[in-house]
């Protein structure tokens, strides 16, 4: 045990008196534990000139004037004293030596309170002193813990309690300071009115579970049955640290969404829950919750929970996963191409899952992704059979939604193969169709008139466009007899493509220049023949005419029947101004055309109908 004394004030301010006046010096104030003992020590002075043969003193209890007949403490004439204090009180200190010290035994709590001292010189030299001592009666030891305890800090704790009884000293001991380790200092102190504590210290560094902690302090006296407890609650500063929060988040567009956060702190921490540096709400409480109703695409990220106090802060985050069906896609551009070139095609979309991305033609797949929102095709050296519409379709199980776009590819003008002449009675229509990209325009050229006919001579030449065919009816009336070359020549931006036509149906051109005389003479001589073998029997078979032969007749075509009946004089003048701007003459008899426009290599059927009949047909009505 460890004794610490230091001089106490009030004896100093005596031994500098003496030889002064009447004053008398104790402590204020004085504790003892319920029943133990206290001694409160005392002096008084008086001027010297006074010299009393016997100095006697008094004790009051609660007010120093007798007059109010206070409750007598102590008494050196008589030993008379209040039935309250009786066997309690003695007088420790000899009052010739002008010491005053009060010991009072069995403490109860009815014995706290002013105790006043009362100098008796004899005769009228009796002085009752105002100064007095203030006893507290305990039955606790005194803790007493910093004003400020923060986790991670080490701190002080100390014990205090009175040690005023000289009969009794009482021992400390620590209580619910396990892991917090073992008492540092253990020791006795004066303190400066002339008061004695006990004294026990507790170093530790605190943690936050250590917050609220009641840590008890316990003074026993040997020998005795007295014990004396105390308790103190540790308020630990700590920082917040989150110990609530949602895990990751999936929800479906338009739901509702809670997201929790709490945290642990001292003091309670402000909770702030945030989104890409905006604040969308904060409190100071243990826990804060965010709802979001109707959740959008938007919303989909991550949200930062934010807690701090003067001590520190802590943040986590959460993610929010909206699930949601594929937006429209979209598609770089409506593709303009030459063929040739090298096409990108480009198509993204945003979903959440990742979709699945498709880019059709004409119901034909050219390419696929899965879980991916971007699907990029190329296209090398395109060519006119990839002009047209795409698609671009994307879907997850929350929806689909498609895109459509066009890919047009120019290239120079191709004349198909079905283009020819064909006759008819007195009539030649001449059929050109171009594949081109952009349009191109189309001219007739008949070498052996040195004419040319542009399409956008209306009188003489139709011309329709679908996709990327253009069509050109050339009419020619009164050429059936000797059908002229025709040239058809198609010219664009890219490129001039030429091609003298082909002309079908010479065996209809060959009726038509015998006539009907001319079959009967050939039929008569057909018969001749055949009676001329069969008289004969030179040859084991018949053989034919070459000209009804199966082989040299070609497979003939009516695909319509157009006939001209007496025109108005309007038209004939019309007519009449081809026929000069031609050079052709003659009336206009029947035209029956053969010719085939969708393939001249196959035979039609019978009630086959094609766009070139139709134009024909039209170009044939506009001359009437």
């Amino acid at each position: 045990m460890i004794f610490l004394t230091a001089l106490p004030l009030f004896w100093i301010m005596i031994a500098a008196s003496r030889g002064g006046h009447w004053g008398a010096w104790m402590p204020s104030s004085i504790s003892a534990f319920e029943g133990t003992c206290v001694s409160i020590p005392c002096r008084f002075d008086f001027p010297d000139e006074l010299r009393p043969a016997v100095v006697h003193g008094v004790w009051y209890f609660n007010s120093p004037y007798p007059k109010n007949y206070p409750p007598v403490v102590f008494k050196s004439r008589t030993q008379v004293v209040h039935e309250s204090f009786q066997g309690r009180s003695r007088l420790l200190g000899d009052l010739g030596l002008r010491n005053c010290t009060l010991l009072l035994s069995n403490l109860s709590p009815e014995l706290g309170g002013k105790y006043y001292f009362r100098g008796d010189l004899g005769g009228y030299n009796q002085y009752t002193f105002s100064e007095h001592s203030v006893l507290d009666i305990i039955n606790t030891p005194n803790i007493v813990v910093p004003l400020e305890v923060v986790a991670g800090t080490e701190v002080e704790v100390s014990c205090l309690v009175p040690d005023n009884c000289p009969e009794l000293r009482p021992e400390l001991s620590w209580l619910g300071h396990d892991g917090l380790g073992e008492p540092a200092v253990l020791g006795r102190l004066r303190e400066d009115e002339g008061t004695w504590v006990q004294m026990s210290l507790l170093h530790f560094v605190p943690t936050r579970e250590a917050n609220g902690l009641r840590l008890g302090c316990q003074a026993s006296f040997p020998n005795t049955t007295l014990q004396f407890e105390g308790y103190a609650s540790l308020d630990v500063k700590y920082p917040p640290v989150i110990v609530e929060m949602n895990s990751s988040v999936e929800a479906i567009e338009g739901s509702h969404v809670g997201l929790l956060c709490g945290a642990d702190s001292n003091p309670l921490p402000l909770l702030t829950w945030m989104r890409d540096g905006t604040v969308l709400r904060e409190a100071v409480a243990e826990s804060l919750f965010l709802e979001l109703d109707e959740v959008t695409p938007g919303e989909d990220g991550v949200y930062a929970c934010l807690a701090e106090n003067a001590y520190g802060q802590d943040n986590r985050t959460v993610g929010l996963s909206v699930m949601y069906a594929p937006w429209k896609p979209t598609v770089n551009v409506t593709l303009v191409a030459v063929e040739g070139e090298t096409v990108s095609i480009l198509c993204s979309t945003q979903s959440n899952p990742d979709p699945i991305l498709t880019i059709f033609k004409e119901k034909q797949i050219l390419a696929t992704v899965i879980y991916e929102s971007e699907l990029q095709v190329e296209l090398p050296a395109v060519t006119p059979e990839d002009d047209g519409e795409y698609w671009c379709v994307a879907e997850n199980q929350y929806g689909q939604r498609a895109t459509a776009f066009n890919l047009s590819v120019e290239f120079a003008p191709v004349i198909l193969l079905e283009s020819h002449c064909a006759a008819a009675r007195d009539t030649v229509q001449c059929l050109c169709v171009v594949k081109s990209n952009p349009e191109p325009s189309v001219a007739f050229e008949l070498p052996s008139r040195n004419v040319t006919v542009n399409e956008t001579e209306r009188e003489f030449v139709y011309s329709e466009r679908s996709g990327l065919l253009l069509t050109s009816i050339l009419t020619l009336r009164g050429q059936a007899q000797a059908p002229p070359r025709v040239i058809c020549t198609s010219r664009n931006l890219y490129g001039t493509k030429s091609l003298e036509l082909p002309f079908q149906g010479a065996h209809r051109l060959m009726w038509a220049k015998i006539g009907p005389v001319g079959a009967v003479v050939a039929f008569a001589i057909l018969i001749a023949i055949v009676c001329y073998i069969t008289q004969t029997r030179r040859k084991k078979n018949v053989t034919e005419s070459p000209s009804f032969s199966a082989g040299d007749n070609p497979p003939v075509l009516f695909s319509s029947d157009f006939r001209i009946s007496g025109a108005p004089e309007k038209s004939e003048r019309r007519l009449g101004s081809e026929r000069r701007l031609l050079g052709l003459r003659g009336e206009h008899p029947e035209l029956d055309l053969s010719f085939s426009h969708s393939d001249l290599g196959k035979r039609p059927t019978k009630d086959s109908y094609t766009l070139t009949e139709e134009l024909a047909e039209y170009a044939e009505i506009r001359v009437k």
